[in-house]
């Protein structure tokens, strides 16, 4: 309301001045009482078109939208779940019903030591990879070769020469059965030579250091 009454009153006094004579200048020259006005209108239309162009410029939240994404830490470690002994017994029992078809009546068995079979698992695992826990075993070897992998891994695992894993979840069979997840065996000795190694012999019949037993 007040400026509506400043701009009633400029245009009044326009009005008049106009119908007023117009005294004599001392330059010859009288500033014309509507330049105001005009410069004003021009302010005014300046103003008006810089709010129009700012008000088509993208503004958040009406022509835009912040995106968020979730973005996971790559250098966060995940560590393997722990082994359950039961779940190995059960991957064992496979490695047992396999072995079961190459057993057959021998006139001579050879002897098998623990600690060589420590020493050819440590060779196999050499690479560093994780090797499937089933693929350590030679079922063509029966029962006997089968108890003598078995023992020598656990004897790994306890001197710390190995890792032992398993996966989170098992899969099912066909039937639905849930079976048991698979587990893997890595060396945490690699490039180091299994003579070099002080393995432990606690299985065997003789002692290593025997002569003629070739452990």
């Amino acid at each position: 309301a007040a400026e509506y009454l400043v701009m009633a009153a400029i245009l009044a006094e326009v009005k008049s001045r106009m119908l007023l004579p117009r005294p004599p200048a001392d330059d010859g020259e009288e500033e014309d009482p509507r330049a105001e006005l005009v410069r004003r209108l021009q302010e005014y239309e300046r103003f008006k078109q810089a709010a129009e162009d700012i008000d088509a410029l993208p503004r958040l939240d009406r022509d835009t939208v912040i995106a968020t994404a979730f973005v996971p830490d790559r250098a966060a470690v995940r560590l393997p779940p722990e082994v359950d002994l039961r779940e190995m017994l059960l991957a064992l029992h496979d490695v047992f019903k396999r072995a079961e078809l190459y057993t057959r009546h021998a006139i001579k068995r050879d002897a098998l030591s623990v600690r060589q079979r420590m020493g050819e698992l440590l060779q196999r695992l050499d690479d560093g990879a994780f090797h499937p826990f089933e693929a350590l075993f030679d079922p063509t070897e029966g029962r006997l070769g089968v108890v003598v992998t078995f023992l020598g891994v656990l004897t790994l695992a306890k001197e710390q020469l190995v890792e032992i894993v398993q996966e989170a979840q098992g899969t099912r069979d066909a039937g639905g059965r849930l079976l048991p997840a698979p587990i893997y065996v890595k060396s945490l000795a690699t490039g180091v030579v299994p003579e070099a190694i002080a393995l432990p012999d606690e299985f065997d019949d003789e002692p290593a250091n025997a002569p003629g037993t070739g452990n």
